[in-house]
C-alpha cells in the first residue's frame, strides 16, 4: 500500500509562488479612488502581497441598472494590479444582487423554511431554481469574461460566495419532486425507500411530496425524505454552480474556477461538489484563546484543512482567514503574538499553496467595518497587524519549493456527510447529542499529536475502485450509514492487509436510512467479527470503564454491547450489569486486522490505542520524534525532498528533542520549517 508522490502545477499558470492577499472592495472606496487606490497598492507591495480577490457582493456597481453595466472602475483596479504584479481572483457578484432585481422580479427571492418569502437584503438571499436569475447571473458572468478573460491579471475565477441555505419557493418544490422522480422512477420505489408507511405517510401523488421545512414537523419524521432534501440542496448548488462556470469555462478554459467552502458546514456535501471545482477553496477562522484551549483549536483547524486538501486530492486556496480579531465571533479577540503566522503556516503545512484574508482594506460601514484587515482604518503600514501580514508574506516568499507539493498519508480518517445527516436526524441513543463531528475529531486528534499525516474521506469513496490502495489505516467513527459497496470494499482492504477501526453506532442504517435486518453493524458484522446487540446511553454523570492492556480508562455517553463472533476480545468493560463484556476486539482477517471500540472513551484511550496502531502499522510520521502535547508536525513533499513544518499550537514554549543531542525550541505559538531528503517510506 503506498502512493504515488507527484509534484502538482502551480493554482495560477505562470506563478510559481505561494499566494499572499486577500478581499479587496475597491468599489467600497470609488469617491476617493485617485488617493485610496494607489496607497492601497504601496501597501500590499508593502506586505508582501501578490494577490487580490475583487468583485465580491459588487453587482450594484458592476449593473446599477439592468443591463447597464460600469466596468470601468474595475479596468483601472485591474490595470493597477497587473502594474503592481497582483494576481486578480476575480469574482462573480451573485452572493448578493442589486436592489432593482428584487424589485421587478420577486421570484428572485429566497423561501425559508416556514414559508415566508425574503424581502431584498443579506447576502445569498436567492433562489437557485429562478429562470430570472439564472439568466440574470449568465449575462454578467459572460459579460465580465469576455471583459477580463485575455487581461495579464486574471488568475483564478471565484465563483460567487459561500454557497449555503436553502429556498422553499414553489419553484424548488417542483424540482424537488422532479429530482425525486429521476431518483426513484416510481412512487411504490420512493415509498419503500422512505418506509412512509410509519405515520401513514405513504404518498400517492408526487404533488403530495414537499420540503421538511421549519414550519412542520410532520415531513422532518421521515428521515429519507429529510435525507434526499440534503442530497437535492446539494445538487442544487452543484447544477447553480455550473450554471455560473459555463460562460468562463467556456471564454477562458485555461483559468482554474472555484467557489469558496466552509469546513464542515452541514448544508452541502462537499465531496459532491468539489467533484465541479477545479481547485477547492476554503475559509478558516479558527478561534484562538491564548489558553490551553488553543490545543484543541490547532486540532480543528487542521482537521478542516486536510479535509480540504482530500476533497480533490491536491494543494488547495485559503481563500479567507482573519489576520487578527474576528469580529462576527461572540468574543472578538485579538490575535496574540505568532499566531497570525502560525495560522497561515499551519494551512501551508496542510496543503494550501496560498492564505488570503477577509479582509485587505477595513471598510467604513457594514457589519464587518471592525473585522480585522490587513490595513486598518488608521491606514498606514504602522500597525501592529501590518507588521504580522508582512512577516507572512515574507516566509511565504521563501517558499517557492513548497508549491503544488502534495501531503503523504497513509492513514484516512472517514467524514461522511450522508452519514451526519442521518445521525442529526436520528432520534434515539443521545438524540440531539450524538457527537459525530467531535468523536471523528477525537480520532482525528490522536494522530495530530503524533505528527501522522492524515487524509480525511467520504464514506461513498471507499466502495471507489482502487481507493483504500494507498492507506496502510482506515478509520471510520460512528460510521451509522453504510453505502452500497463500502463494506466489501472495507473487508477487501483488511484481506490484503490494511487495519480498520470502527466504533460504536457503526452499520445501522443503509443509504436511504432504512435500518439493517439481522444484527449491527450490518455488512459490516464479519469483517469486525462483532455482533452489535444493544447500545446503552449514559446520563451525563455516568460513568464506566474500559479495561485493556493492565489499564482502566473512562468510557461514557454511549456504550455498545457486543458479542465477539470470532473476533479476540482485547478489552472489556469495568462496571455496571455488562461488566466483564467485551469492549475493544480485533478480528484477524486475511493479511490485516479490523479493531471494534465499543464505548465513547477520553483522549488517553485513543492517544494509547492509536500509538499501538502507528507503531504496529509503520504508518509513516512527519518527523521521527516524541512530540509534546499541542505540538503536530506535518508534511509536504515532492518526492524527492520533504517540507516538514512542526507546530506548537500552546500559548508557551515548547521543546521537540530531535535526538542525538538536537533540540527544537519553540515559542509560544511557534513553528518552524525542516527540509530533508525523502526517506524511504516502504515499510
Amino acid at each position: 500500500m503506498s502512493r504515488d508522490i507527484i509534484r502538482h502545477a502551480p493554482i495560477v499558470k505562470g506563478v510559481p509562488h505561494l499566494l499572499h492577499g486577500g478581499d479587496y472592495n475597491p468599489d467600497q472606496w470609488i469617491r476617493s479612488k485617485d488617493t485610496t487606490w494607489k496607497e492601497d497598492m504601496r501597501l500590499a507591495r508593502l506586505a508582501g502581497i501578490n494577490t487580490l480577490s475583487v468583485g465580491i457582493f459588487a453587482w450594484a456597481a458592476l449593473e446599477p441598472e439592468e443591463g447597464r453595466y460600469e466596468f470601468g472602475w474595475l479596468d483601472e483596479i485591474m490595470d493597477l494590479m497587473h502594474e503592481n504584479g497582483i494576481t486578480a481572483v476575480l469574482a462573480t457578484p451573485s452572493g448578493a444582487r442589486p436592489g432593482w432585481m428584487s424589485q421587478r422580479y420577486p421570484e428572485v427571492l429566497r423561501v425559508n423554511g416556514d414559508r415566508s418569502k425574503n424581502l431584498h437584503g443579506g447576502r445569498h438571499n436567492h433562489c437557485l431554481t429562478s429562470p430570472v436569475y439564472r439568466e440574470k447571473t449568465l449575462a454578467i458572468n459572460t459579460a465580465l469574461a469576455e471583459r477580463y478573460g485575455e487581461h495579464p491579471a486574471l488568475g483564478v475565477w471565484h465563483i460567487s460566495n459561500e454557497y449555503g441555505g436553502e429556498c422553499h419557493c414553489d419553484l424548488c418544490q417542483e424540482r424537488f419532486r422532479a429530482y425525486l422522480q429521476d431518483k426513484y422512477g416510481s412512487l411504490d420505489e420512493l415509498n419503500e425507500a422512505w418506509w412512509s408507511a410509519f405515520w401513514a405517510k405513504t404518498y400517492t401523488d408526487w404533488s403530495h411530496i414537499v420540503s421538511p421545512g421549519s414550519h412542520w414537523r410532520g415531513e422532518q419524521d421521515i428521515h429519507g425524505l429529510r435525507l434526499d432534501w440534503m442530497r437535492f440542496t446539494t445538487e442544487q448548488f452543484v447544477d447553480f454552480y455550473l450554471h455560473e462556470a459555463a460562460p468562463l469555462k467556456a471564454i477562458t478554459p485555461d483559468i482554474p474556477c472555484t467557489t469558496n467552502l466552509m469546513g464542515t458546514y452541514p448544508g452541502i456535501d462537499y465531496y459532491r461538489l468539489a467533484q465541479v471545482l477545479d481547485v477547492v477553496s476554503w475559509d478558516s477562522y479558527p478561534q484562538w484563546s491564548n489558553t490551553d484551549r488553543d490545543v484543541r483549536t490547532g486540532v480543528e483547524s487542521s482537521f478542516n484543512h486536510d479535509l480540504t486538501r482530500s476533497l480533490k486530492g491536491k494543494p488547495f486556496m485559503l481563500m479567507e482567514s482573519s489576520p487578527s480579531a474576528t469580529n462576527w465571533r461572540p468574543v472578538a479577540k485579538l490575535h496574540r503574538p505568532g499566531v497570525h503566522l502560525l495560522q497561515s503556516m499551519q494551512a501551508v503545512a496542510h496543503g494550501a499553496d496560498t492564505v488570503q484574508y477577509f479582509q485587505f482594506r477595513k471598510g467604513r460601514g457594514g457589519s464587518e467595518k471592525f473585522h480585522g484587515a490587513v490595513v486598518d482604518h488608521e491606514g498606514t503600514e504602522r500597525t501592529r497587524v501590518f507588521r504580522d501580514v508582512a512577516e507572512v508574506g515574507e516566509r511565504l516568499a521563501g517558499l517557492d519549493a513548497v508549491v503544488g507539493t502534495t501531503t503523504p498519508a497513509d492513514v484516512a480518517v472517514v467524514y461522511d456527510w450522508s452519514n451526519r445527516w442521518a445521525l442529526d436526524d436520528m432520534k434515539g441513543m443521545l438524540q440531539d447529542k450524538t457527537g459525530y463531528q467531535g468523536t471523528v475529531l477525537d480520532h482525528y486528534q490522536a494522530f495530530w499529536e503524533q505528527g501522522v499525516p492524515v487524509d480525511v474521506i467520504d464514506g461513498s469513496l471507499i466502495a471507489a475502485p482502487g481507493e483504500l490502495d494507498q492507506y496502510r489505516v482506515l478509520v471510520a467513527p460512528m460510521l451509522y450509514m453504510l453505502r452500497p459497496g463500502v463494506a466489501e470494499a472495507v473487508n477487501a482492504f483488511v484481506e490484503r492487509g490494511g487495519t480498520f477501526v470502527a466504533t460504536y453506532a457503526s452499520g445501522y442504517v443503509d443509504e436511504n436510512d432504512r435500518t439493517f435486518l439481522g444484527g449491527f453493524p450490518g455488512p459490516l458484522r464479519d469483517t469486525l467479527g462483532v455482533w452489535a446487540e444493544e447500545i446503552d446511553a449514559l446520563y451525563e454523570d455516568d460513568r464506566n470503564a474500559i479495561v485493556w492492556n493492565g489499564k482502566e480508562y473512562e468510557a461514557f455517553e454511549l456504550c455498545e454491547l457486543i458479542h465477539a463472533e470470532g473476533a479476540e476480545v482485547l478489552g472489556a468493560y469495568g462496571t455496571d450489569f455488562y461488566a466483564g463484556r467485551p469492549a475493544l476486539t480485533v478480528n484477524h482477517r486475511g493479511e490485516g486486522k479490523a479493531y471494534f471500540i465499543a464505548a465513547r472513551t477520553g483522549a488517553d484511550f485513543l492517544d494509547d490505542f492509536y500509538r499501538k496502531v502507528v507503531a504496529d502499522t509503520g504508518v509513516e510520521r512527519a518527523l521521527d520524534a516524541d512530540l509534546p502535547a499541542g505540538v503536530t508536525a506535518q508534511v509536504r513533499s515532492d518526492g524527492d525532498t520533504d517540507h516538514v513544518f512542526v507546530l506548537n499550537c500552546n500559548p508557551t514554549e515548547a521543546r521537540v528533542d530531535l535526538g542525538d543531542g538536537e533540540t527544537l525550541e519553540l515559542a509560544p505559538h511557534g513553528n518552524v520549517v525542516l527540509q530533508r531528503p525523502r526517506p524511504n517510506s516502504e515499510a
